[in-house]
């Protein structure tokens, strides 16, 4: 007899602490239901939100424990009023909330899927519909204060909240960028390809006839009504290119980040494939190619796009660089002509001319260096010399507009002043030499 009265006791206490469940919840419906809750709502919400959570045990109850939490934030907002100030609304707000908030609503909204009872699904959907052009701007605050790591959780909430609008993940990865975070931009950048995302799109615009500004609607039937109306005119559609192209383009430019170069051109070259006429993409995957020290591909790939953009003063730079390091000054030596032909200021294609003019000086050093004192050698020694001589002369012009473009670079004043001295220009070097010497005795107080 003793044991079946344990049993019943048992089962009473069960009982009780289930009818204890209920009581909160309904407690917390009935005050989330209030449009503008009072401070004592609030305090009351508390209160039972923390013995629900303490004794909840059931699934539903636990899910609904965990609605009513992610949304105090949102009641707390609500309860300050109409006339709430961002500096008040900033205390609730922040992005752990927001994430919480949507952890919380998916939750439910999946429980909800599964035991087909609807209780606060259409009540989430409006609460995000309503919610989320707050949070997007609270986002966008969060980058202008170029807190972009808090930035990109917010946006990423955002579309965790609604996962039709993929652009905020998109966003979300470019904020993570930011953050120089390159292992989550790398996880949302993914996401986007999974989704197949392109961002691609119309924007439907008209003019407000009554303000004069022009405003955009969400679809062509939209502005169309309005048109009609007369309360707008003006119409137009402006086309949003696919934005898959700078998707993949940063993909392959974080593993560039973490050094890992063959994911990179795997992800860049199947980038050029699915955007084959983006310039952009060209020139990363020669970067690639540059960084490998593969210049043959690399020479490949900026000719084909200078195809595109012939009067790319850098690539062209470039070029005369990666011909400079191949053995080919003479093709260096026409790619840095090109370069001053287009911008006669572009101050490191002298400098690159000079050092190629001057790169034959130690060649003819070393041959007279190693001639004896017959007459033969004498008389080839002069003519070497001559040939130096003439090596410093032909790189003066190209010294002479470096320092002339640039007065401040130390190398280009120290390089002309040596030459003037090997060449004996006495009245030009002396100027030049105080200015050297101020030059480095700036650079020793630094």
């Amino acid at each position: 007899m003793k044991s079946k009265y344990v049993v019943l006791a048992s089962a009473l206490l069960i009982s009780m602490s289930t009818f204890a469940q209920k009581d909160e919840l309904k407690a917390l419906k009935k005050i989330y239901a209030k449009e503008e809750p009072s401070a004592k709502d609030m305090t009351e919400y508390k209160a039972n939100l923390s013995k629900l959570q303490t004794s909840a045990s059931e699934e539903g109850d636990k899910v609904y424990a965990r609605f009513y939490q992610a949304m105090l934030p949102i009641m707390e907002v609500q309860a300050l009023g109409k006339n709430a100030t961002p500096q008040q609304v900033s205390k609730f707000m922040n992005p752990k909330a927001v994430t919480e908030l949507a952890a919380g609503l998916n939750a439910t909204l999946d429980y909800e899927t599964k035991v087909g009872k609807k209780v606060y699904t259409d009540d989430i959907n409006e609460t995000v519909a309503s919610f989320k052009p707050t949070f997007l701007q609270y986002a966008i605050d969060l980058g202008t204060q170029k807190k972009y790591a808090e930035g990109a959780e917010v946006l990423y909430a955002i579309y965790q909240m609604d996962k039709k609008d993929p652009e905020k993940l998109y966003y979300a990865a470019s904020f993570a960028v930011n953050a120089q975070d390159y292992k989550l931009a790398l996880q949302y950048y993914d996401e986007l390809k999974k989704l197949n995302y392109s961002g691609e799109s119309t924007i439907f615009w008209a003019k407000n006839v009554a303000s004069g500004v022009e405003e955009s609607f969400p679809n062509k039937a939209a502005r169309d009504n309005f048109i009609k109306v007369k309360t707008h005119t003006d119409a137009r559609d402006e086309k949003v290119p696919s934005k898959r192209g700078e998707i993949y383009k940063n993909i392959a430019l974080i593993y560039v980040q973490e050094g890992k170069i063959e994911e990179a051109k795997s992800a860049v070259a199947e980038a050029r494939r699915l955007n084959p006429d983006d310039n952009s993409l060209i020139l990363t995957e020669a970067d690639l190619y540059l960084k490998a020290k593969d210049y043959v591909n690399y020479e490949k790939l900026v000719k084909v796009a200078l195809e595109k953009n012939p009067n790319d003063i850098n690539l062209i730079y470039n070029l005369g660089v990666i011909s400079g390091q191949s053995g080919k000054p003479a093709d260096a030596e026409n790619y840095y002509k090109k370069v001053i032909q287009i911008d006669p200021k572009y101050t490191n294609a002298y400098l690159n001319l000079a050092i190629l003019k001057l790169d034959p000086e130690k060649s003819l050093i070393d041959q007279m260096n190693k001639l004896g004192t017959s007459a033969a050698d004498n008389k080839k020694y002069e003519v070497l010399k001559k040939q130096r001589l003439d090596v410093f002369t032909s790189a003066i012009p190209y010294l002479e507009k470096a320092v002339e473009l640039d007065p401040k670079n130390y190398e280009a004043a120290k390089t002309l002043l040596n030459v003037y001295n090997a060449l004996e220009l006495t009245d030009k070097a002396k100027p030049l030499k105080v200015k050297v010497k101020e030059m480095e005795a700036t650079q020793t107080q630094k």
